[in-house]
């Protein structure tokens, strides 16, 4: 997600301790849905899960279920502040399987260079309310604009409720799409983005890809070593409960520490 300096996916934001556990206990601290609201939408015809292939049914169900605290401890403030953005998380269907879309920043940039994440942005006022439709066409404009992705080959099928990144004060909804019809994707503009890539959801289940980053601040998060990329804060965060609440995960190490120039 590129917005400049105050990125969505910073360390600052790590959605687990590296335990795997939520954040809240069950029952404790839960927060209102997110705007829009997963059932609403799907109510109002803005999200469809008919026709998704069925090794998808455990994402749809954890979206139907999961509470924003089970997400992360940062969320929305009561208030409505925050500047509202949002991020698509495209599953795939590659030659391995069933796959995530991601991008990676520019290393030239001066804010988090080379950091994986998936694409997305603010929302502009021609996306629409904020609280309905908007953060689902700004995460479709936001991939066409950073991918080369055609919008029409994705159906959207559900939204994470939104979470909030403090330091940025970005309230960020993510939106689940199904690669219905894939369309050729890469870097559209190199000042901002170095790569685009798929990554398969088995090596992002591999226990030996997975591990704890440790941020200078001292918050720890999920991170995924793979496609020669290190996923980390918001990001990874995002993955590694879709991955906890669908059914997916596999037993890791969760003491297996990286640091965040691993690989460079």
């Amino acid at each position: 997600m590129h917005t400049g300096e105050t990125e969505t996916h910073t360390g600052d934001t790590n959605m687990s301790d590296g335990t795997g556990r939520e954040h809240a206990p069950d029952g404790h601290g839960a927060a209102p849905a997110p705007r829009g609201g997963h059932h609403a939408l799907t109510a109002q015809g803005l999200l469809t899960a008919e026709g998704l292939p069925e090794w998808l049914a455990p994402v749809t169900r954890a979206v139907e279920t999961v509470r924003p605290d089970q997400l992360s401890r940062f969320l929305p403030p009561e208030s409505g502040a925050g500047r509202q953005s949002a991020v698509l998380i495209l599953f795939g269907e590659g030659e391995r399987g069933p796959e995530l879309l991601l991008m990676e920043r520019a290393s030239s940039l001066r804010s988090h260079a080379g950091q994986p994440s998936f694409p997305g942005g603010a929302l502009d006022p021609e996306d629409g309310d904020p609280r309905v439709e908007g953060p689902l066409r700004a995460a479709l404009r936001e991939a066409e604009e950073e991918t080369g992705l055609d919008p029409s080959g994705v159906q959207l099928f559900g939204v994470l409720p939104s979470l909030f990144i403090p330091v940025s004060d970005f309230v960020v909804t993510p939106v689940l799409g199904w690669w219905r019809a894939p369309s050729p994707v890469g870097v559209v503009d190199p000042a901002e983005t170095a790569r685009v890539f798929t990554v398969p959801v088995a090596d992002l289940t591999d226990p030996a890809n997975r591990a704890t980053t440790v941020h200078p601040s001292g918050h720890k998060g999920a991170a995924f070593l793979v496609e020669s990329a290190l996923v980390w804060g918001f990001t990874a965060g995002v993955i590694d409960r879709l991955l906890h609440y669908a059914g997916w995960e596999l037993p890791w190490d969760r003491d297996r520490q990286v640091p965040l120039d691993w690989g460079s």
